[in-house]
């Protein structure tokens, strides 16, 4: 299920055609590059608590995934119903990112299918870049996985965007979006290295909380 990149995807249907989205994008757009683009492993699908605003992760065995032939046909020559969708949506936004770093906890066998995604994005110079995933990697996200309900953290290169508004992505997967306002986030956001680099004024995330909307969409075997 779980690859070694991702392509995240955003986008909000229109007025009144949430039902008609939903149903492309489950009966048609996920099962067609799931099942039709080789090292497509899986998709989730999210919605915002805000509003209709939805979220597709699908999992790549790697971001070369996404220079094959088949994958490049089908986003460069959509079909009928794909074409006439994408004309109609707003608020898209189209990221690959490489997997760097991940770590769960032991207890959390299922953390990919998490209830809520916590997305986080940033911008980071690249004579930083070091110092910064070394903190994230070694001090932040092991404090973070002290909740029970923080359950699998990823972090990504961001190699590809449509905007591009970061070099870093953050996929945190947790049980319930309350921990978000727990103390285990304080007490990972009150020590002295996260107080040195939130101090940069390059140190500007960018947070998005989607819920999931489905089960898991698995590619078929044979």
């Amino acid at each position: 299920m779980k690859g070694d990149a991702v392509l995240f995807s955003e986008m909000t249907p229109p007025e009144g055609g949430e039902d008609a989205f939903n149903h492309w994008y489950d009966n048609h757009h996920t099962p067609s590059h799931v099942n039709g683009v080789p090292g497509f492993l899986s998709a989730m699908r999210y919605r915002s608590a805000a509003g209709a605003h939805y979220l597709a992760v699908y999992e790549l065995a790697g971001v070369e995934v996404l220079d094959s032939e088949e994958y490049r046909a089908r986003k460069l020559t959509p079909d009928g119903p794909t074409r006439d969708m994408l004309q109609s949506v707003s608020g898209f936004t189209r990221m690959i990112g490489a997997e760097r770093f991940s770590i769960n906890r032991d207890d959390a066998t299922d953390a990919l299918d998490a209830p809520v995604i916590f997305c986080v994005f940033l911008s980071v110079p690249m004579e930083r870049a070091g110092e910064y995933e070394d903190w994230f990697d070694t001090e932040h996200a092991p404090l973070l996985l002290g909740s029970a309900q923080w359950l699998m953290v990823r972090r990504f290169d961001v190699v590809a965007a449509d905007p591009a508004p970061a070099t870093h992505m953050f996929l945190h997967y947790l049980g319930d979006a309350a921990v978000l306002d727990s103390d285990t986030v304080r007490q990972a956001r009150s020590t002295e290295r996260y107080a040195k680099l939130a101090a940069e004024p390059w140190f500007q995330p960018l947070f998005v909380t989607y819920h999931r909307r489905n089960a898991r969409f698995l590619k078929l075997k044979g």
